[in-house]
């Protein structure tokens, strides 16, 4: 297991580590959480370079410093894991595979079964400590007050102020495995929220296995090492901890709590740790919620989350985001999780050289994969077998398939190449399915019809009746002499 990784132990040295890069802005002036700060981290995101990190310690109508766009650009979120580059993390995926028996090459491993093979997994798994500082403050029963926090109303038509940042922690009833999920939670009033698991999400699956009538535990951690908020926003597959993929990305596992009031356990470097349930006979009307997708998610009915507990460290920092018209935030979180898992993809489609979900789709619009072409059909195939993988890429709307030598990663190239290659009635591919919930042009809700555009090359055993034109490319021979003779040119200025 790797010991040279940047372990952040909580928010406080996260945000240090920051400053010292100078990759953070401290701003002393007084702030509204209603709108303003969304408005000034929404101008910083949309810079080139991402702008700063954002430390507001005065907001008003709180006592508690405010975090927000600590990811918000390539380098922060390199630096949050602990690698130079987000490309790294796939590295170290396929550093694990190399520990499986034949070396990763004969099986198809998923992230599980590559934990499982290293020698000293046990160090990666969560650590139960007895005390810890998120319990530092505890405040119970009627003393509960959310309004104490600096939570942000983000847009002007959301239905109220959001805690856009939770990690929420559940236990499956029958499994006993807790999940990890960032799911957005509107404050109603001192001690209730909204609860906004989609259908699709871990936490609703927790929620309908616990039975109708159940009143379930649920815990949501505000502020944690930047390891573990990354891990809760991964897609991991049912039944694996999210923990675990933290103490992967910090080369040693993160100390958990057992919460005060309910059987949940929470990390414990925590800046606030919420306490309650959520009774599922029981919902409410939470949003509008200006959302990833850059559109507002309509109003609808959702759990509601009753807080009976809130405990902090002594002098904790108030964590958050916002999401909105893209390039955002999350866009760096969403592109972490790109990278991290294509080496997992490859084990399952091993034709398949890359793949880039652009930050403008919202990392479940839009697909570009570059595939090994072997046989007719094959960029099809792939097309299916992708929106059959899970919740990562199940709701996909559309699936763009180029040859193995584009670079999926060059926007402008894929145009130019979909642009010329593809003919509609041979290369569109419709395929009627689920939809994420927050997709807004179906028809009906969760269900529409997705695209795959097979724009890769064709031959006669794809029934192209031509000869298919090469691309114009210039000879090494001519590059090579023209750039040892570029000075005599004076081109340089």
């Amino acid at each position: 297991m790797r010991t040279n990784v940047a372990v952040y132990a909580n928010v406080s040295e996260f945000v240090a580590a920051l400053r010292d890069k100078n990759e953070l802005a401290q701003i002393d002036a007084s702030v509204d959480p209603f709108l303003e700060v969304s408005e000034i981290a929404d101008r910083c995101v949309k810079r080139t370079d991402g702008g700063p990190a954002l430390l507001f310690t005065d907001v008003k109508g709180s006592e508690f410093p405010l975090l927000i766009n600590a990811f918000a650009s390539e380098r922060r979120m390199a630096m949050a894991l602990g690698v130079k580059n987000l490309d790294e993390l796939g590295d170290k995926v396929r550093e694990l595979f190399k520990l499986l028996p034949g070396g990763g090459g004969g099986g198809k491993p998923n992230l599980l079964s590559a934990l499982g093979g290293a020698k000293d997994v046990m160090t990666i798994f969560p650590r139960d400590v007895r005390s810890a500082p998120c319990q530092e403050v505890v405040t119970e029963g009627d003393d509960v007050d959310l309004t104490e926090l600096p939570v942000l109303t983000c847009w002007p038509l959301d239905g109220g102020p959001f805690i856009t940042l939770p990690l929420v922690v559940t236990k499956n009833a029958t499994t006993g495995t807790q999940n990890v999920g960032v799911y957005r939670m509107q404050v109603y009033d001192r001690r209730t929220t909204g609860m906004h698991w989609q259908k699709h999400k871990h936490g609703r699956s927790d929620q309908i296995d616990a039975g109708p009538d159940a009143r379930m535990p649920v815990a949501a951690a505000i502020g944690a090492d930047p390891a573990v908020t990354f891990s809760a926003t991964a897609p991991l597959p049912p039944g694996f901890d999210e923990l675990a993929l933290a103490g992967f990305l910090r080369g040693r596992g993160v100390p958990v709590i057992r919460c005060r009031t309910v059987d949940l356990k929470v990390p414990a470097e925590a800046e606030f740790v919420l306490e309650g349930y959520v009774d599922n006979a029981e919902l409410r009307r939470e949003g509008p919620f200006g959302d990833h997708t850059g559109v507002y998610s309509l109003a609808d009915d959702f759990p509601v989350f009753h807080v009976t507990c809130m405990t902090r460290r002594r002098k904790p920092i108030y964590q958050t985001t916002i999401v909105g018209r893209p390039p955002m935030e999350d866009g760096w979180l969403g592109k972490a999780t790109e990278r991290l898992f294509l080496p997992i993809l490859q084990q399952l489609l091993p034709e398949v050289v890359d793949y880039n979900l652009p930050v403008e789709g919202g990392f479940h619009n839009l697909a570009i994969v570059s595939v090994k072409k072997r046989y007719p059909g094959h960029a099809k195939k792939v097309m299916y077998a992708l929106w059959g993988l899970g919740h990562m890429m199940m709701l996909t709307r559309n699936i763009l398939v180029v040859d193995a030598d584009v670079d999926v990663h060059d926007v402008r190239t894929v145009a130019w190449v979909a642009l010329n290659n593809v003919d509609a009635g041979r290369d569109l591919v419709f395929a009627p399915g689920p939809v994420d919930e927050l997709d807004h042009a179906g028809s009906i809700p969760l269900m529409g019809t997705k695209l795959g555009i097979d724009a890769s090359r064709k031959g006669p055993d794809e029934g192209y009746a031509r000869q298919w034109p090469p691309d114009i490319v210039m000879s090494d021979e001519v590059k090579a002499r023209v750039t040892q003779r570029w000075k005599e040119f004076g081109l340089d200025a």
